[in-house]
């Protein structure tokens, strides 16, 4: 379960980031006003989700991309906010969509947590020092 959840965590942030550079225009759209450079955040977000996409599917990088990933949605929490907020710019979607998202994003949180960056099995790493002289 948690092998498919890694691949399905890859493809979702690797295509919801190049998503960003083909559709800028709808992420611009739920920006909130008071961040600065709007069009280049949504690029570096946009790099951040492929690069951290990519990141889960390599074991070795694979908790860094985890954590990262983490940081990334929580720093574009703000936006999910703003739409909620600004509901009146997303006539498309229905209000209560707009509300779902914002507890979605801590499922989302969680689920990259739980696939990426949660030990799994012991690990030499975390022995204690009296682990390492006993004889």
């Amino acid at each position: 379960m948690r092998r498919l959840s890694i691949w399905i965590l890859c493809v979702l942030f690797v295509a919801a980031g190049v998503n960003h550079f083909m559709s800028p225009n709808v992420y611009l759209k739920i920006m909130p006003d008071y961040l600065p450079w709007p069009l280049a955040l949504v690029y570096a977000s946009g790099f951040f989700e492929v690069v951290g996409g990519i990141g889960v599917a390599v074991r070795q990088l694979r908790p860094a991309a985890g954590w990262g990933l983490i940081a990334l949605l929580v720093a574009v929490f703000p936006a999910n906010v703003n739409m909620v907020v600004n509901a009146d710019r997303f006539p498309d979607l229905p209000y209560w969509a707009l509300l779902a998202r914002l507890p979605l994003q801590g499922l989302l949180i969680a689920w990259v947590w739980w696939a990426a960056v949660r030990e799994v099995g012991p690990s030499k790493s975390y022995l204690s020092r009296d682990d390492h002289h006993s004889a």
